[in-house]
C-alpha cells in the first residue's frame, strides 16, 4: 500500500487541528503512524523518523506546532519536501503567526492539502460551529437551543463538542432537539465524567480506569467525550511536564494558561511518564478517536483497548 500526501493544518484551534490528524490517520488504513512534537523533538529527530522505511511500509508521520521548530529542525523538513518519501503522508501543524513562516513558505510551495484550524472565537462563529456540528451528526437542533449551548459552553470548543454528540445520542432520533433538552442535559449533568475516568488511566490505576469507563458508558456518557477528556488531559501533563520543576504553580499558571490546583495535580500524575511514553499515549488516543467515530467494527472495544494500553504504558513509581 503506498501512501504518499503533504497535509498542512493552519491555526490554533486544538479540536479541529486533532480532528484533521485524526482523519489523515483514519485515511491511512492501517499506515504506521508517528507523532512528533516541537516541544520534545531532537536534532536529528525528523530526519530519522523520515528516512524511508526498510520495509516499503506506509507511514503517516506528524509534527505537530511546527512553528515553534529551531532552525536546524525546520531545514530537516526543507530536506524532505526536497525529496518525499511515496510511502509517507507528512502532516505538519502550524499554529499559526510570524513565527516559523520562512518554513511555512517552504511547505506551501510543495502545493500541501491545507486544513484551515483557525481559533474560533466570534459568538456567530460559535453559532455556525454548533449547527454544523448537528449538521454532521444528522440531527436538527433549534435557533434557541443553539443559542443556549453557545451561552452555557462556548468558552471551549471540545466541551461544545462533546455536548452536541451527547444530546444528538440522548434525544430521541428524528426529534428536533429543542431548549428544553438543552436544559434537561444541563440539569442532569451525569456524575460520573470523562474526567474520573482521565484521571484513572493517567494515574496507571488500570482496573479502576476500566469500572469508571464502564460505570460512565452504562450512565449515557458519550465516547467522543471521554476521548476528549483524556486528550485534554494528556496536553495538561504535556504542557506541564516541559515547566521547570522549581517553579511555583502559581508563577506558572499564567504562562502555561493552567489554574495552580491542575498544575499541581498534574505534577503528582507526571511521576511514571516519560516524554516517550506521553507521545505513545497521544498517538493511540488519535486511533482510539477515528475508531469511536467509524473505523472500527467496535468502537467500545476500542476504547476500551486503548484506555488499558494507556494506563498500562505508565511506569510504576
Amino acid at each position: 500500500m503506498a501512501l504518499v500526501g503533504l497535509t498542512l493544518i493552519q491555526g490554533g484551534e486544538e479540536l479541529l487541528a486533532d480532528r484533521a490528524i485524526a482523519a489523515a490517520i483514519s485515511e491511512g488504513n492501517g499506515a504506521t503512524v508517528t507523532s512528533l512534537h516541537s516541544e520534545t523533538l531532537e536534532l536529528g529527530g525528523i530526519t530519522d523518523a523520515l528516512a524511508p522505511s526498510l520495509f516499503g511500509d506506509a507511514r503517516v508521520i506528524v509534527i505537530k506546532e511546527i512553528q515553534d521548530l529551531a532552525s536546524d529542525l525546520a531545514e530537516e523538513i526543507s530536506e524532505y519536501l526536497e525529496n518525499p518519501d511515496d510511502g509517507v503522508h507528512l502532516v505538519l501543524w502550524h499554529k499559526g503567526g510570524v513565527k516559523g513562516k520562512a518554513l511555512l513558505d517552504k511547505i506551501k510551495k510543495a502545493k500541501p492539502t491545507i486544513v484551515e484550524a483557525d481559533v474560533i472565537k466570534k459568538e456567530s462563529d460559535k453559532t455556525d460551529f454548533v449547527k454544523s456540528e448537528f449538521s454532521r451528526l444528522g440531527r436538527k437542533i433549534s435557533v434557541d437551543a443553539v443559542q443556549a449551548i453557545v451561552d452555557a459552553l462556548g468558552s471551549d470548543m471540545r466541551e461544545l463538542s462533546g455536548t452536541c454528540s451527547q444530546l444528538a445520542a440522548d434525544v430521541i432520533a428524528g426529534k428536533a432537539i429543542t431548549i428544553e433538552d438543552v436544559e434537561k442535559f444541563q440539569q442532569g449533568r451525569i456524575e460520573t465524567t470523562g474526567y474520573d475516568v482521565a484521571d484513572a488511566v493517567l494515574d496507571g490505576k488500570t482496573d479502576l480506569a476500566l469500572i469508571t469507563l464502564r460505570q460512565a458508558l452504562e450512565t449515557g456518557v458519550d465516547p467522543v467525550l471521554i476521548i476528549t477528556a483524556l486528550a485534554g488531559s494528556l496536553r495538561t501533563l504535556a504542557k506541564v511536564s516541559g515547566a521547570s520543576r522549581g517553579a511555583k504553580s502559581f508563577d506558572l499558571a499564567s504562562s502555561l494558561g493552567l489554574p495552580p490546583w491542575q498544575i499541581d495535580k498534574a505534577r503528582r500524575q507526571l511521576s511514571g511518564w516519560t516524554p516517550s511514553t506521553l507521545a505513545g499515549a497521544v498517538v493511540a488516543l488519535a486511533q482510539a478517536d477515528a475508531d469511536i467515530k467509524g473505523a472500527a467494527a467496535d468502537p467500545i472495544y476500542a476504547l476500551e483497548r486503548t484506555v488499558i494500553a494507556i494506563s498500562r504504558s505508565k511506569n510504576p513509581v
